[in-house]
């Protein structure tokens, strides 16, 4: 038997959410300023024409990762229906009915949504670590949202702002829970399919509300932010997920309000307060408590038979090659029954009940 590579499997899958966190989180704000003036749905459209890109550019060849199926065609609908349509559309228009920083902040409670529905639907285990960590994250979002509020010059406008925010948190926790069981196929098709889809539906939908045609430099502003802030975000988080389970990736995610309040205050819009200090240090705890997570006992591995991009020196991988190829490849292999201890977090090999 191979013997697992001596290591926190958690900060691997902790330090992907937290670079996915950052692309997503910087993108907010500057969302609001070059869509100033735009449609919804249009602006929708060129961030995942801009992600359908980094998707293209970034598919891997068949022997390092595994394929889309036909089967995956449902959930694929349904992710970019949640994640790239009401989402971002969602987003947008709170975006165009408060201030960036708000916006950012409300951003936080995505995690609790992806938490919650990734223990339903996918039996994660949530321990005290994790809860911990969760509530931390909240709390520092809810403090930073206080701030807001208690700095708000026009009440009821932002609170439209930031209900619609909020309906955008729901979608992509929802998003984010369905994009779990395809972490193990190709990020790049993944990302590809998902933007193809949002960007098309967005962009009918802009031309049936005849929404105004946007110049050349935000067109290109908003499709370079979508790369990176929707497609080379989501590519991140699928490789999270991959690693670190959908709970733990959503909430380390959670510190991207953070990044994009922060981006926000130094564009200008107000000077740091107390409050959004004490909402900081409480979601950067958090994190951290994430990035140190160590979880391993004694578990017993159910014989399985699956495709995935894998390794032969992590203790789960020994079927024979000959040659055996070098580094990380794909292709469909089975597991034997296997009991071992070691620690791990809620990846595609250890779903088991606590």
């Amino acid at each position: 038997m191979a013997r697992s590579r001596p290591s926190l499997p958690a900060l691997r899958g902790a330090l992907l959410a937290l670079l996915a966190a950052v692309l997503f989180g910087i993108s907010t704000p500057l969302v609001q300023r070059f869509g100033a003036g735009l449609g919804a749905f249009g602006t929708a459209a060129l961030l995942y024409a801009g992600a359908a890109a980094v998707g293209l550019a970034t598919r891997q060849r068949v022997e390092r990762e595994a394929r889309l199926q036909a089967g995956d065609l449902k959930r694929l609908l349904a992710m970019a229906g949640f994640g790239a349509v009401i989402g971002p559309v969602a987003l947008v228009w709170g975006l165009q009915h408060t201030s960036g920083t708000s916006a950012s902040l409300m951003l936080s409670l995505e995690a609790l949504f992806t938490a919650l529905l990734a223990g339903l639907l996918y039996r994660e285990r949530l321990d005290g670590r994790v809860w911990t960590a969760l509530a931390l994250l909240l709390a520092g979002g809810m403090v930073l949202v206080l701030d807001q509020g208690l700095h708000a010059d026009s009440g009821g406008t932002r609170l439209w702002g930031l209900l619609a925010v909020l309906l955008a948190t729901a979608a992509w926790g929802v998003d984010n829970t369905l994009s779990r069981a395809l972490a193990e196929r190709d990020p790049g098709q993944v990302v590809l399919a998902k933007a193809l889809l949002g960007a098309t539906t967005t962009a009918l939908l802009a031309l049936a509300f005849d929404e105004p045609l946007p110049a050349a430099g935000p067109a290109l502003a908003l499709m370079a932010i979508g790369a990176t802030g929707y497609g080379l975000s989501l590519r991140l988080y699928l490789l999270a997920q991959r690693a670190f389970g959908a709970a733990r990736t959503g909430s380390v995610f959670a510190f991207a309000p953070f990044i994009g309040a922060a981006l926000a205050l130094a564009l200008g819009e107000r000077a740091p307060s107390g409050l959004m200090a004490l909402g900081s240090v409480l979601m950067l705890a958090g994190v951290l408590l994430h990035l140190a997570e160590s979880h391993g006992h004694e578990h017993l591995h159910e014989p399985i038979e699956h495709e995935h991009a894998h390794r032969h020196d992590d203790g789960h991988h020994a079927h024979p090659h000959d040659p055996l190829p070098p580094g990380a490849h794909s292709h469909r292999h089975r597991h034997e029954p296997l009991r071992h201890a070691h620690p791990h977090v809620p990846d595609a090999h250890h779903g088991h009940r606590h």
